[in-house]
């Protein structure tokens, strides 16, 4: 820790306003960088130097002022932070009327000293927290196990599961959107959330991104428990600030490099209901479709979402029998009989594999989004090979 001139003018500011007498604040080398004197800024002040040398209080009475240089008579007394001397804070006047506000001044001048460090400490972790959710959100270069190294220096848990969360924020009509404002967001979405990992990304004016952890069970996450949690804090929102949000939530993916596929869910689920004033929360699987036929041709994650149902199926299909029949199912506009005929099979066996192909790839064909998927993924595919 060092003293600056920040510092040394809270110091003389916040003294000179509970003691009638000149303040001055010395450096570490003894030289005054804060004063009630604007005149004396910049000298070397003797006093100052023996009290850093020594460890001690100085008082300069009006003879030894004529014997050092920059002094006058007062009191000086070291700035002491965790056992270093730092500075060193004097008053101004006859040692013996002012040698009682002595101890005053210090006392106040390490308490500023203190309250400095620990601001500088939050602005330090705050600025590297945010760095680390542009790191996981852009797709870092940086392996796993260096990711974990510094969120555990900032004391973050990232071994447990996440998903990117987007607030969109709209002011009201007539308000401007100020960084106070986004702040005052951020905040919210920190304390008292649990391990909240937020930051406002680099391009956007009006956007928070929040990794949040998230309940698993034996089926995947657990989007009833985070439906609940989302509702709370829109809740909250509504009463503690004056904005307009939407909140979009992206889907789980494994691994820390995950956490920039499930950023990208998220913000195309934001995408699909931009124009939809009604939809304040959306979640990634009620809008699957819509967000994947999204700028399809230009988003590889898109692809590999669309085709996961393919690749499930072709890893346990090793005569690409099923993959064959689904592929003629939708060839006949999924017209059992036609499929059936074309195939030279009995509907019973079309039935049997048509549920196979549901329960390898968790689709159920009789459901139309599910199906939809499916035709699309063939569909994608096919468009790949030509």
């Amino acid at each position: 820790m060092q003293m600056n001139t920040s510092i040394a003018r809270q110091i003389v500011e916040r003294a000179m306003k509970i003691i009638k007498y000149s303040v001055n604040v010395m450096d570490e080398h003894g030289r005054i960088i804060g004063s009630g004197d604007p005149s004396r800024l910049n000298e070397r002040h003797e006093g100052a130097v023996l009290a850093i040398n020594d460890n001690r209080v100085v008082e300069i009475d009006q003879a030894t002022a004529q014997q050092l240089k920059g002094v006058r008579p007062g009191i000086n007394l070291p700035i002491v932070y965790q056992q270093s001397v730092i500075g060193v804070v004097g008053v101004s006047g006859d040692p013996e009327r002012v040698y009682n506000y002595g101890e005053l001044v210090k006392m106040t001048a390490e308490l500023i000293v203190e309250q400095a460090v620990l601001m500088s400490q939050v602005q330090w972790n705050k600025r590297h927290r945010e760095e680390l959710v542009q790191q996981l959100i852009n797709g870092s270069e940086l392996s796993d196990a260096q990711l974990l190294s510094i969120a555990e220096r900032l004391a973050l848990d990232l071994s447990q599961p996440r998903i990117a969360a987007i607030l969109k924020v709209y002011p009201k009509k007539g308000q401007d959107l100020s960084p106070e404002h986004m702040q005052q967001l951020v905040h919210l979405l920190e304390y008292p959330e649990r391990d909240n990992l937020v930051g406002v990304p680099s391009v956007s004016m009006n956007e928070i991104v929040v990794l949040k952890p998230i309940t698993m069970n034996a089926d995947g996450w657990s989007r009833s428990i985070e439906a609940k949690r989302v509702q709370k804090l829109m809740k909250r929102i509504a009463a503690d600030t004056d904005f307009n949000i939407k909140i979009s939530l992206g889907d789980y993916f494994p691994t820390l490099q995950g956490l920039s596929q499930s950023y990208r869910s998220a913000k195309a689920t934001m995408d699909a209901i931009a124009t939809d004033s009604t939809n304040h929360v959306a979640f990634y699987q009620d809008h699957i479709l819509s967000v994947l036929l999204n700028g399809l041709d230009t988003d590889h994650w898109r692809q590999q979402v669309l085709q996961q149902p393919l690749v499930e199926l072709k890893a346990n299909d090793s005569h690409g029998l099923l993959l064959k029949t689904l592929q003629t199912f939708f060839k006949q506009n999924c017209d059992l009989a036609q499929t059936c005929k074309k195939l030279h099979i009995h509907r019973n066996t079309l039935r049997y594999r048509l549920e196979r192909i549901s329960a390898i790839t968790t689709l159920n064909i009789s459901d139309l989004n599910d199906k939809t998927r499916l035709y699309l993924a063939i569909l994608s595919e096919s468009e790949k090979k030509h």
